[in-house]
């Protein structure tokens, strides 16, 4: 691996940030960051990539390789969670293999919004359109979860009343983070459609504050990933891997598409980044609404105390690696 790839990733202020957070925890520091705050720096952090994510789609179109793009991370986001539950249900019973499938089937908006700063720092250029596929990865992987437990699961179970479909389709399409992530998309394409001098007023919100937002977000990050350490002994050696093998697994296959779509370097590396990531936030929350039988210290602690770590310190440079290899440059 070039080791300039890692140390530039490792030294970027906001990976260093959630390096604080870790040694916070492992030093036991008293450093909290007070709970209203990492919900609005999340809901910031989607806000601007959304919006501007919108913008960028509004210049480029559907057309070229945009609409393939899309279809393909969608693609991935239904099929992803069915080899990983055909995997996992040899070593763990139903609800929990489907639980952890569906987390890996989705995506984390953090690692993705990372990785565009780590594009950044590189110089490297990539396209807005890669937030539309962000957009809609998240929600199928809820569907095919729920969908591989009731196909799979007795037919009938004591909390099936708990699990309406109505309440099933709003914690897919309707979470707060899906829900802000499309609309501030649909704002931004109407806005740079129709109102273009809009987009010049919103520049100092969402570009000038967004780095900072981004490494106090990492930092609170850390502080919650490090407290997750102690699930991981109920995890076990096994899923520890499942959780650091399959972000390398879906990357390949993720670049192997990039590659077949014509993408350039930027965008394959967030297409790999979209495919190896897993959700801690929006799916954790709806397997837990719809599949009590899981056990939540599995599904989170694998997601957000390995796969988030693993990606934004070293999978993220060994992404890269791939790219350069793979992808021709300009």
């Amino acid at each position: 691996m070039e080791t300039s790839l890692v140390l530039q990733n490792l030294l970027s202020p906001p990976v260093l940030f959630f390096f604080l957070g870790v040694l916070a925890v492992l030093l036991g520091s008293d450093l909290e960051i007070p709970s209203p705050l990492p919900k609005l720096f999340s809901l910031y952090l989607l806000l601007a990539i959304g919006f501007k994510g919108g913008v960028e789609l509004a210049h480029s179109g559907l057309g070229g390789q945009v609409l393939p793009t899309i279809l393909a991370a969608v693609a991935m986001s239904l099929v992803v969670p069915l080899y990983s539950f055909l995997l996992l249900r040899t070593r763990l019973d139903l609800y929990n293999a489907a639980a952890i499938a569906a987390t890996y089937g989705s995506i984390s908006a953090v690692t993705f919004i990372t990785a565009q700063s780590f594009l950044g720092v590189l110089g490297l250029p990539f396209d807005g359109f890669m937030v539309a596929a962000l957009a809609l990865m998240e929600s199928p992987a809820i569907i095919i979860g729920l969908l591989l437990v009731k196909l799979a699961g007795p037919q009938k179970r004591p909390d099936d009343g708990a699990m309406g479909w109505g309440a099933v389709l709003q914690e897919a399409f309707l979470n707060s983070s899906v829900f802000l992530l499309v609309g501030s998309l649909v704002i931004g394409v109407l806005v740079a459609s129709f109102s273009p001098q809009g987009v010049e007023k919103m520049l100092p919100f969402t570009d000038k504050m967004f780095y900072g937002a981004l490494s106090f977000f990492l930092l609170d990050m850390g502080i919650v990933a490090a407290q997750r350490l102690g699930d991981l002994r109920r995890a076990g050696p096994l899923l520890i891997a499942f959780a650091v093998l399959m972000p390398l697994l879906n990357a390949l296959i993720g670049v192997t598409i990039a590659r077949g779509l014509g993408l350039n370097q930027g965008d394959a590396l967030l297409f790999m980044v979209l495919c190896a990531s897993a959700s801690y936030i929006a799916v954790p929350a709806a397997m837990r609404m719809t599949v009590p039988e899981a056990n939540p210290s599995l599904y989170i602690s694998t997601s957000l105390g390995v796969t988030f770590p693993f990606n934004i310190i070293v999978g993220i440079p060994i992404y890269m690696v791939l790219v350069k290899q793979l992808i021709p440059a300009g």
